[in-house]
C-alpha cells in the first residue's frame, strides 16, 4: 500500500512541476507554497497528517492549469477578462485530475477552494468564512503571498514588508484572519527566509541578468555544471564560494532543447517519502 501510494502521489507531482515548469518566472512556486503551507499548519497545531497532507496540496494546488494554453498561461502581461475566466477553470480541472485517487477527498477540497476569500468574492463557489475548508485557507495565503514577491513579466515582485503589508490589509476579507495574521508573525520573526526566494532547501532561485530569476538549480547539481536560462538560453556554470550557491556566465549559449522543462526528480522524492511517512495507510 505505501509504495502504490508513493508512485502515485509522485506521479502527480511531476505532473504539477511540468505544468510550472512552462512558466520560467514560476520557478519553485509549487515548493514554496507547500512549505509556506507547512508552516502555518505546524503552527496551529494540526495532526502530523493533516500537516503532510496540506504540504501535499500545497505543492499540486495549481495541477489544474495543465487545461490551460500557453497563450494564455505565458500572456508576458496582464490577463484581459476572457482570459482571467479561462485561468479560473484551473481549480475545477484540477479536482477532476484526482478521480480515483486515494486522497482524492482531501486534496480536492483544497485545490478546488483556493481561490476563495472570507468575504465570498472568491471563486469558484463564493464561499465565505469558515466554510471555505481550512487546507485551502491555509494555502490562499501561502499562494497569494507567493505570487506578490514573485517576478512576473509585467512587474517586479513586491518586498516582503509590502506584501505582508498587503496580507494585513486584507485579513478577514481577502485572506483568512487566524492563517493571515499567523503568516505575517511568522515571516517578521524570520521563519521563511530559508523559503522566500528559494526553490529548494539552500537553492535560492538564480538570475540570468537578460531574464530576470529563471535559473532552475537543483540540489543534485554540483561544482562544475552547467545550467541555463530558460528564455534566451545562456549558459551558467555552477559553483560554491563559501558554501553558497552562486552561477557564473560562460558567454556561451545552449542548445534548444535547453528549453525543454525538467521536473527535479529527487526533490520530488524526497517530498513524496517524507509526507507518506504521515499518512495512515488502509
Amino acid at each position: 500500500m505505501r509504495a502504490r501510494l508513493e508512485q502515485e502521489l509522485s506521479g502527480l507531482f511531476i505532473t504539477a512541476a511540468m505544468v510550472e515548469a512552462r512558466d520560467p518566472y514560476t520557478v519553485g512556486h509549487a515548493w514554496r507554497v507547500s512549505r509556506y503551507a507547512r508552516l502555518l499548519a505546524e503552527g496551529s497545531v494540526q495532526s502530523e497528517e493533516t500537516i503532510a497532507l496540506v504540504s501535499i496540496a500545497g505543492f499540486l494546488h495549481d495541477l489544474g492549469k495543465i487545461g490551460i494554453s500557453d497563450s494564455v498561461l505565458l500572456r508576458p502581461e496582464h490577463l484581459i477578462e476572457s482570459e482571467y475566466e479561462v485561468v479560473k477553470e484551473h481549480s475545477t480541472v484540477g479536482v477532476r485530475m484526482l478521480d480515483g485517487h486515494p486522497l482524492a477527498a482531501f486534496l480536492g477540497e483544497a485545490i478546488r477552494h483556493h481561490h476563495e476569500r472570507p468575504d465570498g468574492k472568491g471563486y469558484p463557489d463564493g464561499l465565505k468564512g469558515l466554510e471555505i475548508p481550512l487546507s485551502a485557507r491555509i494555502i490562499g495565503v501561502a499562494d497569494a503571498f507567493d505570487a506578490m514577491t514573485s517576478t512576473r513579466p509585467w512587474r517586479r515582485p513586491l518586498t516582503l514588508e509590502a506584501a505582508l503589508q498587503v496580507i494585513e490589509a486584507g485579513l478577514g476579507s481577502e485572506f483568512d484572519a487566524e492563517f493571515g495574521a499567523r503568516f505575517v508573525s511568522l515571516a517578521r520573526a524570520g521563519a521563511i527566509s530559508h523559503i522566500l526566494g528559494h526553490s529548494d532547501l539552500g537553492v535560492p532561485v538564480q538570475e540570468c541578468p537578460a531574464c530576470g530569476p529563471v535559473v532552475n538549480v537543483f540540489r543534485t547539481h554540483r561544482d562544475g555544471d552547467k545550467v541555463y536560462c530558460r528564455l534566451c538560453a545562456n549558459e551558467f556554470v555552477i559553483s560554491h564560494p563559501q558554501g553558497k550557491l552562486a552561477i557564473t556566465a560562460t558567454g556561451s549559449k545552449g542548445r534548444p532543447s535547453v528549453a525543454v522543462p525538467e521536473p527535479d526528480a529527487e526533490l520530488i522524492s524526497r517530498l513524496v517519502l517524507d509526507c507518506v511517512a504521515h499518512l495512515p495507510l488502509q
